[in-house]
């Protein structure tokens, strides 16, 4: 019997339909980890429910500081207990990029932690450090490898131990010092400074104090407007996330409790309020207790990014809509809706 061409043809179409309704997806080229939560339907605007979580590489002791470097396109990081700043891209994979990544001298007994910490790459380039191990905020030249120190010391005390740090777009430096790099934290017998504060930078190297409240001053982020500076407290007793106003020059005229997470610190929720990353819509994205926590700019708590361990820090690359997250052992990443604050929509 002979069938009409048209038959043939939906037969053969049919038959292909069927093929691919039973080929498995490709298996992903890196496990795949955690879940996310949300706890307002807003989240989903942000990240979407079935959001892959990709642990892209492991075998570090505390991962830290993640910064996107576009010219490249790779991402920096720290391993701060073992003074070691590796560099990531899809195309190379991991690889040490700088080591030691803070301090370089002699072993010193009232260091904790002698690398540095949290990174920001600018237009220029180059890479803004807080150089925890050498207790100053610095900048790497990526091509050279070298450090130049830009500040050490506050009103002839030197830093305890820079934490992390933002840069405005006119090259005003924000950053925070609590005493996690020394031994023996508030008690060591090296610490000059009485408080753990928050600090701007100006571009004439001039430092000038924030505050010097919080007992654990942390993570720091700034607004898309650059009018409202976020900083992280990561005391036990109060995780909380502190938003300052702004003047323009980049004094503080204003200060709220920005959100709180005592209601989920504890145990089944590892972590407390630490390093941020801000979407260009004002959504912030602030690891916290279990994971990664997206905030609405008015401080409601939309949902939560959670890989399985402590997440130490964040940051946007590859388009923007890439989140890289430091969890402890691991780096981590998460395609969003949201895109970076400086990315092209």
């Amino acid at each position: 019997m002979r069938f009409p061409a048209r038959v043939l043809l939906a037969a053969a179409v049919l038959a292909l339909l069927a093929c691919c309704a039973t080929r498995q997806a490709p298996a992903p080229r890196f496990p795949v980890i955690g879940h996310v939560t949300a706890f307002d339907p807003a989240f989903g605007d942000t990240v979407a429910a079935d959001a892959r979580i990709e642990r892209i590489a492991e075998g570090f002791t505390w991962s830290e500081g993640p910064a996107w470097v576009r010219d490249g396109g790779y991402l920096l990081f720290n391993d701060v207990p073992q003074n070691t700043m590796y560099r990531w891209s899809e195309r190379d994979g991991l690889s040490v990029f700088l080591k030691p990544s803070g301090y370089a001298g002699p072993p010193l007994e009232a260091l904790r932690e002698a690398g540095a910490n949290g990174l920001q790459a600018e237009p220029s380039g180059s890479v803004l450090l807080a150089d925890s191990g050498n207790r100053s905020i610095a900048r790497l030249d990526p091509a050279t490898r070298r450090k130049t120190p830009l500040a050490s010391a506050y009103d002839g005390h030197r830093f305890n131990s820079p934490n992390d740090l933002v840069r405005r777009r006119d090259g005003v430096v924000f950053f925070t010092d609590p005493p996690y790099g020394l031994k023996d934290g508030d008690t060591s017998p090296v610490k000059e400074l009485r408080f753990n504060g928050v600090y701007r930078l100006d571009p004439d190297g001039s430092v000038h104090l924030l505050d010097d409240s919080l007992k654990l001053p942390n993570g720091i982020a700034l607004s898309p407007d650059e009018r409202t500076l976020y900083v992280a407290n990561s005391d036990p007793a109060r995780p909380i996330w502190t938003a300052y106003t702004l003047d323009a020059r980049g004094a503080v005229t204003g200060k709220r409790v920005f959100a709180d997470a005592s209601d989920i610190v504890g145990d089944a929720n590892p972590g407390l309020p630490d390093g941020m990353a801000v979407a260009s819509d004002g959504r912030l994205f602030a690891t916290g207790p279990g994971g990664v926590l997206v905030f609405a700019p008015d401080g409601r708590r939309l949902g939560r990014i959670e890989t399985g361990g402590t997440v130490a820090n964040c940051a946007f690359g590859d388009d923007g809509r890439t989140l890289y997250m430091t969890s402890h052992t691991i780096l981590a990443r998460v395609r969003v809706k949201a895109t970076g604050l400086g990315f092209a929509p």
